[in-house]
């Protein structure tokens, strides 16, 4: 059997997460430590900013997004911010339709979205940034199994959210954990019943690395019928949490104190963590159309790298490249500045439990030439 890297649990951070239905305010995060990470990032002149900005979209940056905006909420205080948790379809589907000035989605724009951005944003174009990096894990409920994760390949995983692996000690699992006595527990696979960029995230990966084993295309909708699912993130993870025997997989930040599935990975099995997100992003190529505004990652799936975990979530902040606001266009600037900050991107780790990865320092020049090429109409 490959060998395990073990994955530093960072549940202990959990004391700092932000909460709430996320228009969260300052006191949420004590006020001192906020306004020495924001003032580091935005500076003085982001204190005479005012107006309102509200945007929608991915769940998976959900605590991330609480964090963001409550120590924003200290260099900008007149800058109101506001985040509904919906769903990447969801938030790609507003901000198109003009009802939020920016957007979450854990998958980049397709072709048609790009069309449509281009009237959303008066004559300009959509911006696609990589301001949230995260594994995502394949979290279970199996109580009694003494094991730091359970190892499994993604031809495994593959059979399982399929429906041919259909027990926990299946021949196929215990090869892959020696010396774990696992139960003859049915096994319940979850999946989200939204449209969700996690889900196009995990069927990419499974299309990709599992080998055949996975005969779908990699969707945001769920390919199979029947199948037990939550709403959202959070409607996944308590119908992990409430059914014994259960496997699904969400944005790594929501695992809590569910099992976590380790991933092969050449010869050895990798846990999640922030690190190991990192360096499969780093160690992917842009993916094709990619643009100096657009700046989207071609995930390598069947990476063999050391220590790398290929099950990542890259979700983008989408704005325009051009508001019919001035204060509307400063705004947004001001607020994906701070997020793209290496202080705002410390806050984000934190916010997290699990830990999202840090972008670059190269990453965060292309991301802010993306940012400061923002402008208003006329």
């Amino acid at each position: 059997m490959g060998k395990t890297v073990k994955r530093v649990n960072n549940r202990s951070l959990a004391s700092i997460v932000l909460a709430g239905a996320l228009a969260v305010s300052l006191a949420a995060c004590g006020e001192d430590a906020t306004t020495d990470a924001a003032t580091a990032a935005g500076g003085d002149e982001m204190s005479d900013l005012s107006g309102s900005i509200a945007g929608a979209g991915a769940s998976s940056q959900e605590k991330a997004m609480g964090g963001w905006m409550a120590t924003f909420a200290s260099v900008a205080p007149d800058v109101t911010v506001t985040y509904e948790s919906i769903g990447s379809g969801g938030g790609r589907e507003q901000f198109l339709a003009g009802g939020v000035q920016f957007a979450g989605s854990d998958a980049a724009l397709d072709e048609e979205e790009l069309e449509a951005a281009v009237e959303r944003c008066y004559g300009g174009e959509a911006i696609e940034l990589p301001l949230y990096i995260s594994p995502i894990a394949v979290v279970y409920n199996l109580p009694g199994v003494d094991a730091d994760n359970i190892n499994m390949s993604a031809e495994t995983i593959a059979k399982i959210f399929n429906g041919d692996i259909t027990v926990w000690n299946d021949p196929a699992i215990a090869a892959e954990n020696e010396g774990v006595e696992l139960p003859d527990t049915a096994i319940v696979p979850v999946n989200r019943s939204d449209e969700s960029g996690t889900t196009e995230n995990f069927t990419e990966y499974l299309e990709a690395a599992a080998g055949g084993a996975w005969p779908h295309e990699a969707s945001g909708d769920w390919p199979i019928s029947g199948t037990q699912s939550g709403n959202g993130t959070s409607g996944l993870i308590d119908t992990v949490t409430g059914a014994e025997g259960s496997i699904g997989y969400a944005d790594a930040s929501r695992a809590g104190d569910l099992g976590t599935v380790a991933l092969k990975v050449g010869e050895e099995y990798v846990p999640f963590s922030a690190e190991a997100a990192a360096a499969v992003v780093d160690a992917s190529p842009r993916a094709e159309g990619a643009t100096d505004k657009r700046l989207v990652v071609e995930l390598d799936r069947e990476t063999t790298a050391e220590g790398a975990y290929p099950l990542v979530l890259i979700s983008y902040s989408v704005a325009c490249s051009q508001y019919e606001d001035e204060a509307q266009t400063e705004a947004v600037k001001a607020f994906l500045t701070y997020v793209a900050s290496e202080e705002g991107q410390e806050v984000a780790e934190a916010a997290d439990v699990a830990g999202s990865a840090p972008i670059s320092d190269d990453l965060r020049t292309e991301v802010q030439a993306a940012i400061d090429s923002i402008t208003t109409v006329g």
